[in-house]
């Protein structure tokens, strides 16, 4: 958390909430990255294209900010290809189960005062804060 300002969340923050709004001002869709994902291997031929813009920018942002010459967008990950995948299909069937997943709900559900949001929202938050606890002051637990 040293590299921590809160005007870069702000302006993250602030930019997430513009795309969101501007998706669904002019497309009329809400920007729940699992919804996306998925209406990709089930929509019209007419709504796979924004759809993968979305995505490619999701995957090009990070690489430009890193052409850009910030070293915070270096990542090291630790666990094995097993493990990364069996979280995935996890994350996938949580979000199947939770009809969205946290950007669905966090961002625009809650924007739209969705109560499934609000519940889905102070559960994922609810499991989070309890994760780290467990991985960070548990004996044995985070290594």
């Amino acid at each position: 958390m040293e590299n921590f300002t809160p005007y870069s969340a702000l302006a993250g923050g602030g930019l997430i909430g513009l795309s969101a709004g501007l998706l669904w001002l002019f497309n009329g869709r809400i920007a729940g990255i699992s919804g996306i994902t998925g209406g990709l291997f089930s929509s019209r031929s007419r709504d796979i294209g924004w759809r993968l813009c979305f995505l490619a920018g999701l995957l090009l942002g990070p690489l430009m900010f890193r052409v850009a010459g910030d070293e915070t967008a270096s990542l090291h990950i630790s666990p094995s290809l097993a493990v990364l995948s069996v979280a995935g299909l996890l994350v996938g069937y949580g979000t199947g189960l939770g009809n969205g997943c946290t950007s669905g709900h966090g961002i625009c559900g809650l924007t739209r005062l969705s109560s499934r949001s609000v519940a889905a929202t102070l559960t994922f938050m609810t499991v989070a804060a309890v994760t780290v606890y467990i991985v960070r002051h548990w004996p044995g637990a985070g290594s």
